[in-house]
């Protein structure tokens, strides 16, 4: 079994405390035999997330659906309409033509979502580093045992030359002995 130190300097020709901490544990990983994967997304969510998280990603994902499209243009509709039957029944309205109280609104709602879908997507870069950091450490690991794999093929195929070479010399001192001529003993 290796030791860390022997494979970062042997494979990355670095000494090991000259890696960066992702790569001292792959090196470690290495050198124990054990898996480096995990669900990382599975880790993600056993995390205790606080409630203006858990809100911000809720939000998010409603404001970003055709749900919120479909309910928004539904009320923005009747919004008018029912402004429309009000101006026609008795020609006072609560929000007359431009709508300004309804502008209100949607300039306190776009105020409102614009940073919490900020927060949402900030925690979702978090998680995608996350996921890319581990990605790393996995590819790492896959690209250093491939390393290791071939160091250990070319030690087998270096020892089984040797011994080709060696059965090979036993051949030619044998047939050099039947060349010279049979052995006495042997025919006798």
């Amino acid at each position: 079994m290796h030791q860390p130190e022997e494979i970062a300097q042997k494979l990355l020709g670095a000494p090991y405390e000259a890696l960066d901490e992702a790569t001292r544990k792959v090196t470690r990983h290495i050198a124990q035999r054990t898996p480096i994967a995990r669900n990382v997304p599975g880790d993600l969510e056993t995390r205790k997330q606080a409630f203006g998280q858990r809100a911000a990603d809720a939000v998010a994902s409603f404001g970003g659906s055709w749900t919120f499209v479909g309910l928004f243009a539904a009320t923005m509709l009747v919004w008018v309409v029912v402004n429309a039957i009000l101006l026609t029944v008795n020609a006072k309205t609560f929000d007359p033509y431009p709508y300004i109280l309804l502008n209100l609104f949607l300039s306190m709602l776009a105020a409102i979502q614009a940073p919490i879908i900020l927060m949402s997507q900030n925690r979702q870069s978090e998680k995608d580093r996350m996921r890319a950091d581990h990605d790393y450490e996995v590819n790492l690991k896959a690209e250093l045992e491939i390393m290791l794999l071939h160091e250990k093929l070319d030690l087998l195929r270096e020892k089984q030359w040797v011994e080709l070479l060696e059965i090979q010399n036993r051949q030619l001192e044998l047939l050099t002995a039947l060349a010279k001529g049979p052995p006495a003993a042997v025919w006798s």
